[in-house]
């Protein structure tokens, strides 16, 4: 019996390596939109007080909530990074995906409230200054555009970092609708255009944030990682590899969004050589499916053909 656990180190090294840069990069990346985030959050606080309007405090409260969100990820980033020890054998890859769920859990709570808020305003409406208004929503999208492309230069594969894209794309839409309402506000006089964006920006918060939770909690519950179908695995395995005669007990989850994990065992044919059938599926798995982290466990069986 061949049971072993292996993968090429030249390979290994390398994508380690490169994953090690992109989450350097990403995090500063986080960093700086963290700042950047935060810096103008106070201005449109102070703004919608003044003027008024729920659009520019959901705006500034969705900014807040995204200040501490991607100081979260940038945590997670970080966290990452470091090495494996004795205690834990994977580090704390998975911390971003951690810090990617409570993200999007975060997002929907802010859609809720937003709605929550924009429903009472339609009830009873409030004056709003549509002066105040504008001007402080041109500069909250200045500030958002910046840092959305900060991001979105960044690693969109990652969760942790589209959980951050998806913040901040939500706080340069609240900008759009907060500049939207303004400019109506100064031409017609009619209030309820505030609230009614503000309940357009939640919508499209929520479709991100379950976006996000979704995934993420797929991944922490070790469900089985796209492209990576263990039926598929076998069938595969089976019709490609002659000396594989029968493929069982495979088990897929994911470390990562970026990183899936295979464990399965391998029944080889009388005569087969079973080191080689082993090389010859851990080579297959990370040519056909992406796999370079998989466990396998070779044995004979005599009595197949």
């Amino acid at each position: 019996m061949a049971h072993t656990h292996s993968h090429g180190i030249g390979h290994h090294e390398h994508r380690h390596h490169h994953a090690v840069t992109e989450t350097a990069d990403a995090r500063k990346r986080v960093a700086i939109a963290a700042f950047l985030t935060f810096a103008f959050m106070g201005a449109e606080v102070v703004g919608g007080i003044i003027s008024g309007s729920l659009a520019l405090l959901a705006d500034a409260a969705h900014m807040l909530t995204d200040a501490g969100s991607l100081a979260l990820a940038w945590v997670g980033f970080r966290l990452a990074a470091r090495p494996a020890d004795g205690l834990r054998s994977f580090g704390f890859a998975r911390f971003k995906v951690l810090a990617a769920f409570v993200n999007g859990l975060a997002l929907l709570a802010l859609a809720v409230w937003i709605i929550w808020e924009a429903i009472n305003r339609l009830l009873e409406p409030q004056p709003i200054l549509g002066g105040i208004l504008l001007g402080v929503a041109i500069a909250g999208l200045v500030v958002n555009i910046i840092a959305f492309f900060i991001l979105h230069g960044g690693d969109h594969d990652d969760l942790n970092m589209r959980g951050a894209i998806w913040h901040v794309a939500g706080d340069l839409l609240g900008s759009v609708a907060a500049i939207v309402a303004a400019i109506l506000i100064l031409a017609t006089g009619w209030t309820p255009i505030d609230p009614i964006l503000s309940v357009v920006v939640a919508l499209i918060i929520a479709v991100g944030g379950w976006r996000v939770t979704r995934e993420s909690a797929h991944i922490l519950i070790e469900g089985v990682p796209p492209g990576v179908s263990p039926d598929d695995i076998k069938e595969d395995l089976e019709a490609n590899l002659e000396d594989a005669a029968r493929v069982t007990h495979i088990h897929a989850w994911a470390l990562t969004e970026q990183k899936p994990l295979v464990t399965l065992e391998v029944i080889a044919r009388e005569g087969a050589c079973l080191d080689t059938v082993r090389r010859a599926v851990k080579t297959r798995l990370q040519q056909q499916f992406g796999v370079d982290h998989a466990t396998v466990e070779v044995r004979k069986a005599p009595n197949l053909p």
